[in-house]
């Protein structure tokens, strides 16, 4: 028979009542305590801690405190990512992270559903779906990320955004819920912020 755990990492539902996950839960709050409370110069100290609580991660990411994740070790990070203040990820199943992420002030990433029907949620059941943000994108704060949800490659996310559904890669998505505006395409080469152009990076 399936522990809470396996079942949880699995996508089936499952009650989070357990020991083990419990204990699990209270070891990321104490390591995200220290993370938190170090200071602002302790830039090493804070990353070290990171590597030994997630499932993976690279030389080169940061992440700005305060920072809270339920468990850690389902997050698994590519390189170069930065993240803003106040970023939660709730990890009951896995969050893929691409290369050359960037995350905005307050967003949260939800892997962790409920049912429903009240009976069901008061019962103490939950479920959780992996979510996966691919290579080079650009979520703007404020914004929430459902549970199974996947972010395609280059894709940026407005300030504000639900995102209840997938998202295509090469595509500016906003609103609540997240939709595609409008494509990523040379435009945006030239221009980077309501018509003012990008300088000559040769120069």
């Amino acid at each position: 028979m399936k522990s809470s755990k396996e079942k949880m990492i699995a996508g089936e539902i499952y009650r989070a009542m357990g020991r083990e996950l419990f204990d699990e839960r209270q070891y990321a709050k104490e390591q995200l305590h220290i993370f938190n409370n170090l200071a602002p110069s302790k830039i090493k100290a804070r990353n070290q801690l990171l590597k030994k609580l997630f499932g993976r991660t690279t030389n080169l990411f940061f992440i700005e405190p305060p920072f809270r994740c339920d468990y850690g070790y389902n997050i698994f990070l590519g390189d170069n990512f930065y993240a803003n203040f106040n970023l939660t990820i709730l990890d009951c199943a896995p969050v893929t992270i691409g290369a050359n992420v960037l995350i905005g002030p307050n967003v949260s990433l939800f892997t962790a559903g409920h049912p429903v029907h009240p009976e069901t949620r008061a019962a103490g059941w939950e479920f959780a779906k992996p979510i996966n943000i691919a290579d080079n994108v650009w979520i703007g704060g404020h914004t929430v990320v459902n549970p199974g949800v996947s972010i395609g490659k280059n894709a940026v996310i407005g300030s504000g955004s639900v995102v209840t559904k997938d998202i295509p890669a090469n595509v500016v998505a906003a609103g609540n819920p997240c939709r595609v505006i409008r494509p990523i395409d040379e435009r945006d080469k030239q221009y980077y912020y309501k018509g003012e152009r990008m300088p000559n990076l040769e120069e």
